[in-house]
């Protein structure tokens, strides 16, 4: 079953806290209830890959200002079918920053995070079930701008509150160092 890579990296991984296990729990759920999990078309949710991008100093993460959201987020999109997730999270992270170096810090899962995406023109309200995996990349590098966001910027990860606070990305700011 194509979904077994997935589960088996969702039942070895180590969840921060409590809210993070309820998650990983749902996700467990959602994926056995779902063999078509990594499509976009299941319109209850769909499984999303994401990249938690750092400096090598561990001070700075890279966020996109998202432009349908308009919010700033780590990079990270739909799977399109690919079960691989983690091979999703860098796709995701090198077409929207344009990095073309990319360091993967760990093959296993960073974070999870359930979140509902807003109705829109296109589709129904729906949840992301977002995999999340930690990368490492030169901030000197030049990023590049593409039609999924606003503006991409290193940000100093004691800073990242200013610009979004949710829980959610703030797991991944205390995770960060540890």
């Amino acid at each position: 079953m194509h979904c077994n890579p997935l589960l088996t990296l969702l039942k070895n991984y180590q969840t921060f806290d409590q809210h993070e296990q309820e998650m990983v729990t749902r996700t467990i759920d959602f994926v056995q209830a779902n063999p078509n999990c990594f499509e976009r078309t299941s319109q209850i949710g769909h499984i999303t890959g994401s990249a938690w991008v750092i400096d090598e100093t561990k001070q700075y993460a890279l966020l996109m200002h998202h432009q349908k959201l308009d919010r700033w987020f780590q990079p990270g999109g739909h799977a399109d079918g690919e079960s691989n997730i983690l091979e999703v999270a860098i796709k995701e992270a090198t077409e929207e920053t344009g990095l073309s170096i990319i360091k993967t810090l760990s093959n296993s899962i960073f974070d999870v995070d359930i979140h509902l995406i807003p109705e829109n023109k296109k589709e129904a309200a729906h949840f992301h079930y977002d995999i999340r995996f930690l990368f490492e990349a030169d901030k000197e590098t030049v990023l590049k701008i593409n039609s999924e966001s606003k503006e991409l910027k290193w940000i100093k990860l004691v800073e990242i509150k200013n610009f979004n606070d949710s829980e959610s990305v703030m797991r991944m700011v205390r995770k960060t160092n540890l």
